[in-house]
């Protein structure tokens, strides 16, 4: 394997990976800017705190069932590959359904329990009840970010991902804008804090379902794919969706529900070293999020390929995002080590907190540049139809490498300790991942 980047097939990567970078660094600038404005708030190492325990628990909800995302993605890109395009449409009908009843019955759950469950991993009762009310109000938007989430996934399958991107870009956009607005309590609206970000990113969730709903209705997709047909909704094209979107769901439960428990791990020293692991952790979006970019890209290309029965051209189009991919994250190594101030002080000016956190971001700087092929290898997988495969990887690396060591790393030499743990998790996810792909066992699995 060459070392060097293939023009015809990189450049195939990135016109389907650069919107989907696009509308997920926009995320990213988001979240930055949200916290950076949460740490300019009086009490900002209780809000930091609270707002890193609201943030992962609400993406431990949201992620469990996002993952119809990657269900709709894998059969929608299959089936464009094979050329059946209504029975493309047929599967963003059934996402659609999956996504509405699951939507509204855990949005209902997360207003009126979230507190309850936030209180389970925060001894500090000014901590949980600032995450509580976070997590309640953004538990509005829960339907609405769902039914996005299956429309992402039909047109990530299509390679059409600038629709994502630009509904994301309004999305995002609209809940900069309501933070300051209710964060701060500006223009007349009421100041609500913590609170208030947790109603923005309600009303950025359902702006940006919106922007999908009005795409779909422009006539080239709706007579090409067919969907909104009543008579094409049934278990039959609901269970493929299901079957490969659970063990990414339980994937994504396990990632962000030990993420949840990590930074419990950090409370342990401290409301301070708990803040500070939120800053790394935000930080860390910098690299994540394009990452996932590129992962999309590999989804969509090793299905089309596959669905064409073309593997070769599945693994050379793998291997091109993996090296484009890991060229980014050497990128943002450099970044975090050589301006590490630079990227704490636009999230906090918390002077102990960014103390803290300065040794953390050049660890997880040098981390996280092994993470990116991973990501890569391990959504590629995904596009053949090994989702369980990834869903153990990650339940070994992850709960039997990562979080046993932090805490026993942690008792030993303080919150550092901890996260020296973070790059013995990434290592081995990205071999393994990479093991496996290099064989020739998820060649011709049917989904």
């Amino acid at each position: 394997m060459s070392l060097l980047l293939d023009r015809r097939y990189s450049r195939r990567v990135l016109q389907i990976a650069s919107p989907a970078i696009a509308g997920l660094s926009s995320q990213m600038v988001v979240s930055i800017i949200e916290t950076a404005m949460v740490g300019r708030l009086g009490d900002s190492d209780v809000a930091l705190a609270a707002m890193g325990l609201g943030v992962l628990a609400t993406w431990t909800l949201t992620s469990f069932f996002s993952s119809l995302a990657t269900g709709t993605h894998i059969l929608v890109a299959r089936r464009f590959g094979e050329g059946k395009y209504a029975a493309a449409g047929t599967v963003l009908n059934n996402s659609l359904l999956v996504s509405f009843v699951l939507g509204v019955s855990f949005g209902i759950l997360g207003y009126y329990f979230s507190y309850d469950f936030i209180r389970l991993f925060s001894s500090d009762e000014a901590v949980a009840r600032a995450a509580g009310e976070y997590m309640k109000y953004r538990s509005i938007g829960l339907p609405f970010f769902l039914l996005g989430v299956s429309y992402r996934g039909f047109f990530y399958g299509i390679g059409h991902t600038k629709v994502f991107m630009f509904s994301a870009l309004i999305a995002y956009l609209f809940n900069i804008v309501f933070n300051y607005l209710l964060i701060f309590g500006k223009l007349g609206f009421p100041q609500m804090g913590l609170a208030g970000a947790g109603v923005s990113a309600s009303i950025g969730m359902f702006l940006g379902y919106l922007f999908f709903l009005l795409v779909t209705f422009l006539s080239a997709y709706r007579k090409r794919y067919r969907y909104y047909n009543v008579v094409a909704l049934g278990m039959q094209h609901i269970r493929p969706i299901v079957r490969i979107a659970l063990p990414v769901s339980f994937q994504n439960i396990l990632i962000l529900f030990g993420f949840l428990i990590f930074v419990a791990i950090a409370g342990i020293f401290g409301t301070i070293s708990q803040a500070a692991t939120q800053v790394v952790i935000t930080s860390l979006f910098i690299s994540f999020m394009p990452c996932f970019g590129f992962g999309i890209a590999a989804q969509t290309l090793v299905g089309n390929a596959l669905g064409e029965r073309k593997p070769e051209e599945a693994r050379r189009y793998a291997l091109e995002t993996a090296k484009l991919t890991t060229l980014f994250t050497l990128l943002i190594g450099l970044l975090f080590w050589l301006l590490p101030g630079s990227v704490l002080r636009v999230i906090t000016t918390n002077h102990e907190v960014a103390s803290v956190a300065l040794p953390i971001l050049l660890l997880a700087g040098a981390a996280q540049i092994a993470y990116g092929p991973g990501i890569i290898f391990a959504n590629a997988l995904q596009a053949t139809g090994a989702t369980l495969y990834v869903m153990y990887l990650e339940i070994i690396t992850h709960w039997v490498i990562f979080l046993p060591l932090a805490y026993l790393f942690g008792t030993r030499w303080g919150i550092v300790g901890a996260w020296f743990a973070l790059p013995v998790y990434i290592l081995a996810y990205s071999l393994m991942a990479w093991w496996r792909f290099r064989g020739e066992s998820w060649i011709g699995l049917r989904i």
